[in-house]
């Protein structure tokens, strides 16, 4: 699942696979809890954070996995930085760190090879799950956080960035060599910089895409499915979810997010980014009822009525649920939706899906949505600043990430070395066409108040759905909420606290691109 409102994230709904995609920020002061002289051999503690070591074993099983790594080692963070020195400057320091409440075992479980590693104590402070964004917001204003990093939903960046909230990281992330460069270049833009300065590494690093399960769409295609070929446009998605309707046997022609709220905006996004559509123009105004976002409405009111009952109540949890319940014959949701399909444990379609490329729209682009994500951030109020970003840089090291997919706990790489790797693509179906698709990637900008501003979008979204309000309703009702919001958080005559500028690389990265197929 994507973070949800509030806190609600896919690493609760599935916490006994998380070990490792749990972790967030923290801070503090001189402590004698780790003297660097007490501290194990650096390279034993790596030595532990291995496929043997990380990967449950019924899935090391299934797939044979035979220990080697699932990522670049000279690329991985914690097997680059210097250690020892990590050690000498910050040994017996503290970091606290802000977490769901119910994470907090978990992820104090998860950061005990940092602590060996760098000297530093961790301390967790927990934040009921529930009010996650108004409890930091209410500490960030306070002007004396109890916490000194964060991991969060990445819609909430330009809340927490805009008003100096946050950290700078540029300094941290030179001195101790983080390697940005193997981000893609969507994650990297939109969950790390703001105003062109680094102030979040990201965490969970998603794209939605569209699966299909091969036993009935190939009776509806007449053959085995291409990813690239099969169904080119979503013209062609909506004959043949339609005609898989038809079909029977308890299984419906589509699942897609329609609930109130972001969900349907994810949605409307998704198909809209084929269309060409971006939200706004370069003076911050909002487009929302252009053209490209009037094709998208129109294709997800027609996808709908080949949809799953209860459509427009579906947010992630019941979308997962109906997918790896065998109850659709196609899905738009996110990668994870392809990983998670591949193991038993999970999935009653094992063997019986694929990934496909993301279908086109006449006279649009090809642009995958990145959608959702989290980012993790150091505070500006801070006391061991640095600790906290080595702590972050630990947590979303390549091979902890890796091996995250591994356990197909929903908690998304955002590497080029690691979705390129041959033997973890073995354990996860979509990641060659994850992979080739990030390079075309669209994605909106992280703003102060987005996240009230796709909320009060997908409310009208999903009146269309219902057949409350028409399609162009719904995007003025939404266009004329986005103004209004967007005025509220000081965005005025062309300019706001973020610069269109300093996001607008980010918005769309395929530009001037040869299509992967």
């Amino acid at each position: 699942m994507k973070t949800t409102l509030r806190g609600l994230s896919r690493r609760s709904f599935i916490r006994s696979s998380a070990a490792f995609g749990l972790a967030t920020g923290a801070a503090g002061l001189k402590s004698p809890a780790f003297a660097q002289s007490d501290l194990p051999d650096v390279q034993s503690v790596l030595d532990r954070i291995s496929v043997e070591g990380y990967v449950r074993e019924d899935y090391r099983k299934l797939y044979s996995m035979s220990g080697e790594p699932l990522w670049d080692p000279a690329k991985d963070w914690i097997r680059t930085v210097d250690w020892e020195k990590v050690r000498s400057e910050l040994a017996g320091t503290t970091v606290r760190f802000a977490i769901g409440a119910a994470d907090q075992e978990s992820a104090a479980e998860g950061l005990k090879p940092f602590e060996e590693l760098s000297g530093i104590k961790v301390e967790l402070v927990p934040i009921p799950d529930d009010s996650i964004y108004d409890k930091a917001i209410a500490e960030f204003i306070s002007g004396n956080a109890s916490f000194d990093a964060l991991q969060f939903f990445s819609a909430w960046l330009g809340d927490f960035a805009a008003p100096g909230f946050l950290a700078p990281l540029d300094e941290f992330a030179a001195k101790w060599n983080l390697p940005l460069d193997d981000f893609y270049d969507t994650y990297r833009l939109n969950y790390g910089y703001v105003n062109g300065q680094l102030v979040g590494i990201p965490f969970d690093c998603d794209i939605q895409m569209v699966h299909l399960r091969k036993s009935v769409m190939e009776k509806v295609l007449g053959g085995p499915i291409d990813r690239v070929t099969s169904v080119p446009t979503y013209d062609e998605l909506i004959r043949i979810t339609a005609e898989a309707n038809k079909l029977g046997g308890g299984v419906a022609g589509l699942g897609m997010l329609g609930a109130r709220g972001f969900w349907s905006t994810y949605t409307w996004e998704h198909i809209a980014a084929q269309a060409g559509m971006m939200l706004f123009d370069d003076q911050w105004n909002p487009t929302l009822n252009t053209d490209a976002g009037m094709k998208g409405m129109e294709t997800v009111l027609a996808l709908s009525k080949n949809a799953i009952e209860g459509v427009a109540g579906a947010g992630w949890g019941e979308n997962r649920a109906a997918w790896l319940g065998g109850q659709v014959a196609a899905n738009i949701s996110w990668q994870d939706s392809g990983t998670q399909a591949m193991r038993p444990d999970q999935s009653q379609i094992v063997d019986d899906f694929i990934t496909i490329y993301e279908p086109r729209i006449d006279g649009g682009v090809f642009a995958p949505p990145n959608i959702a994500g989290s980012t993790s951030v150091v505070t500006s109020t801070s006391q061991n600043k640095e600790g906290a970003f080595l702590m972050l840089a630990f947590l979303t090291t390549s091979s902890i990430m890796a091996m995250n997919e591994a356990n197909a706990n929903g908690v998304a790489p955002g590497y080029r070395s690691v979705l390129s790797n041959e033997k973890l693509r073995s354990v996860s179906q979509p990641m060659e066409v994850w992979a080739n698709s990030l390079e075309h990637a669209w994605c909106s900008p992280r703003l102060p108040g987005m996240f009230e501003m796709k909320q009060a979008l997908g409310n009208e979204i999903n009146r269309a759905i219902t057949g409350q309000i028409t399609a162009k309703e719904a995007l003025d009702n939404g266009q004329a909420a986005w103004v209004s919001i967007m005025q509220k958080n000081g965005f005025k005559d062309g300019k706001g606290p973020i610069e269109y500028a300093a996001v607008a690389p980010g918005l769309y990265v395929g530009a001037g691109r040869a299509l992967p197929f």
